[in-house]
């Protein structure tokens, strides 16, 4: 019966007698380092510099020339020639409207215009009757100068007459509406059987090359930028990348600001259709964005080969004074005209980044320059 106490004692005395050589082994043992990584890759500075502070600012495309395009007969539309998006030439036929109404008042001055002549040729002959009396003292001289009166209002009835003629032909010529200039129909807004009026809009035309940008400055920065008719403004449309920087002109400012929103009214003039790439259209009421210069500021630029984009992140990598590498996560900006990169954030400027890589090397490896090779401004 006391055999087993005895017997767990042995085994519980034995085990760490057991553990302990292989235990003491490993501590004895060598452990092993691993060898250092190196990399062979082109490196550049991360430069400080002065670059132009801009501001962005918003605007639309508009046409050079619009015009809403009415008639000055009241009458019903009879006819209409185009459609919204077509193009059409100065003088060209738009609409037709009913030309009745327009050559009942022709007429009517017309028959005005014989009655006053009639009523002249009448004064006319009474006038000289009187001057013959009063000749021979058979007139006295009042008689000759009511005489003398009604000839000349005739006279001014007839030249009223013939300009009522003549106005109301010009308004029955306008029953054929045209276009007043060279571009595209981009609104239409009636149909057969309307009834046009003096002062309504039928239709809407703009030019269809010229362009300009109308944008929102706000008072702080015209001061600021200095900006004036013929100050060169850079404007980009967002719906358009491809276009790229549109270098524009100021040719219009407003003479001051609005009161509600504080800012003023810049009009940029576009390049013509001619200096854009084939085939690039600059539709009216796109947004753009303009950059305008307000002084100057300090950043950090960089090669564009020294920026990984991996995981979301921007990434750079950076010697350190050990020559190990280390991975910084940056914020890029926009390209800078020599093609480098600006960095908003991540790099205070002069340290040491690593060119051309294809993947993020592991911390701590040491760089050398690589055969042939020359560090990238």
């Amino acid at each position: 019966m006391n055999r087993q106490p005895t017997t767990l004692l042995f085994l519980l005395l034995l085990t760490p007698a057991l553990l302990l050589p292989g235990c003491a082994g490993d501590e004895a043992g060598e452990t092993e380092t691993a060898p250092a990584r190196t990399l062979s890759a082109s490196v550049a500075r991360a430069e400080r510099l002065e670059v132009p502070r801009t501001i962005d600012l918003y605007g639309t495309v508009e046409a050079d020339r619009t015009a809403a395009v009415s008639s000055r007969v009241m009458a019903q539309v009879t006819a209409v020639h185009v459609a919204a998006g077509d193009t059409v030439r100065r003088g060209q036929a738009l609409l037709e409207i009913d030309p009745q109404a327009a050559q009942g008042q022709v007429g009517q001055a017309r028959g005005a215009l014989a009655q006053a002549q009639a009523a002249l040729a009448l004064a006319e002959r009474n006038y000289k009757r009187f001057q013959e009396l009063a000749a021979s003292d058979a007139a006295s001289d009042l008689e000759l100068d009511m005489a003398r009166m009604e000839y000349g209002r005739a006279q001014g009835a007839v030249e009223q007459a013939q300009g009522a003629v003549a106005a109301a032909s010009s308004v029955a010529s306008d029953s054929r509406v045209t276009a007043p200039f060279d571009g595209r129909v981009v609104r239409r807004m009636v149909e057969v059987g309307d009834l046009a009026a003096p002062g309504r809009p039928l239709m809407t035309i703009e030019s269809a090359a010229a362009r300009r940008a109308a944008i929102e400055v706000p008072e702080s920065a015209v001061a600021t930028a200095g900006l004036a008719v013929g100050s060169p403004v850079d404007v980009r449309l967002d719906a358009q990348p491809g276009l790229g920087v549109l270098h524009g002109q100021v040719v219009e400012m407003s003479p001051g600001a609005d009161p509600m929103a504080h800012a003023y009214t810049v009009k940029v003039s576009l390049p013509a259709a001619e200096s854009r790439p084939a085939g690039a259209l600059l539709p009216t009421g796109s947004a753009v964005r303009a950059s305008v210069p307000v002084g100057r500021r300090e950043t950090v630029a960089v090669p564009a080969q020294a920026v990984l984009a991996r995981g979301g992140l921007d990434l750079v990598v950076v010697v350190g004074d050990d020559g190990g590498t280390s991975s910084r996560a940056v914020t890029v900006g926009p390209p800078l005209p020599d093609g480098r990169l600006e960095i908003l954030s991540g790099l205070q400027g002069g340290e040491t980044v690593v060119l051309g890589l294809a993947a993020v090397p592991p911390a701590g490896t040491e760089v050398t320059a690589a055969p042939g090779a020359e560090a990238a401004r």
